[in-house]
């Protein structure tokens, strides 16, 4: 599937930091640096690969540099990328909507003095290409929206705010993403990966019900990490914010998907609908980064179907838990 998306080592004229490279969209990022050939330096609170030893070999993890700390320490974050000689930033560090919720003081810091570590860090350093992580669910928060306001949402909406401020008052440029409903291998946390673990509970021949129904906006993984990539392929002298949106469908149409794949699949899916917009258009990020390469849903299912079957059998992932 990796092979799906556009990385050319031919765009980077060094290495590039993914902060968040634990997480599943970093553990793409890494996979797809490291089979284009480009230096990758891997940024998380802890020395924990466990979702990039699902897409990397341990010779290619090898090739990682892995280094640990605080997204919410400022020395920490611009010694990384003084020592690293960084020449590209992609800030996917992260807590999502359960972790904000649980400890908003912590869920600020990471999300929001974080991403003013990283722009000062690229500031130092006369950065050109960043690229950060914002969310769908910044459209909650507006006065006539719709849709669900949550801490996490306000933390990124004000991760946009301060990217136009650094572009404005320090020529700081960056491109700010905000993934729909992400899944695919390495997709194990927050409200929205309820549908990769149907996948995997199919895997398993473990039943498995969705606990929401109704509209999705599906983005593989690898797609995202791509777009990601693809913002930072080159220097750029503007902050825009782009929706990525990748499929819109549902979820009853991701289990049709499932269930024709592995027709003794007992998925399902309970619910109201998720309070996102799931009907976006991808128009103006593709426009404006060019190819980085698409999947499928019905591709995107298949493939991480087999991951799945092939990551249990060697007891890379557990079903433990699923029922």
């Amino acid at each position: 599937m990796a092979e799906a998306f556009k990385v050319d080592a031919k765009d980077y004229d060094g290495p590039v930091l993914v902060t968040g490279a634990g997480g599943c969209i970093g553990s793409w990022a890494l996979k797809l640096l490291t089979d284009a050939g480009v230096p990758a330096v891997a940024f998380d609170l802890t020395e924990d690969k466990s979702r990039p030893n699902l897409l990397l070999s341990p010779e290619a993890l090898d090739t990682v540099t892995w280094r640990t700390g605080d997204i919410g320490d400022t020395e920490t974050v611009a010694a990384v990328v003084r020592d690293e000689g960084i020449r590209a930033i992609v800030h996917l560090a992260a807590l999502q909507v359960p972790f904000c919720i649980a400890d908003p003081v912590a869920g600020a810091k990471v999300n929001v003095v974080g991403t003013v570590n990283v722009m000062e860090a690229a500031r130092h350093a006369g950065l050109k290409r960043v690229a950060y992580a914002s969310s769908v669910g910044i459209h909650g928060m507006g006065p006539e929206e719709h849709f669900l306001a949550t801490l996490y949402g306000a933390y990124k909406l004000c991760d946009e705010m301060i990217a136009k401020v650094y572009l404005q008052d320090w020529k700081v440029p960056s491109v700010g993403i905000r993934p729909g409903v992400v899944y695919g291998v390495g997709r194990d946390q927050g409200m929205t990966s309820k549908t990769t673990v149907a996948i995997l509970a199919a895997a398993a021949g473990k039943p498995y019900t969705v606990p929401f129904c109704g509209a999705v906006p599906y983005v593989h993984a690898g797609e995202a990490a791509a777009a990601f990539l693809k913002a930072v392929s080159k220097e750029r002298d503007d902050a825009p914010v782009f929706d990525l949106n990748g499929i819109p469908s549902t979820v009853e149409a991701k289990l049709a998907i499932i269930e024709g794949l592995v027709p003794d699949a007992k998925v399902t899916c309970t619910g109201s609908p998720l309070p996102f917009p799931a009907d976006l258009s991808d128009d103006p990020i593709r426009s404006y980064l060019g190819d980085y390469g698409t999947v499928s849903l019905e591709d995107g299912v298949k493939e991480t179907l087999a991951r799945f079957r092939a990551l249990l059998a060697d007891g890379k992932v557990s079903a433990d838990g699923i029922a």
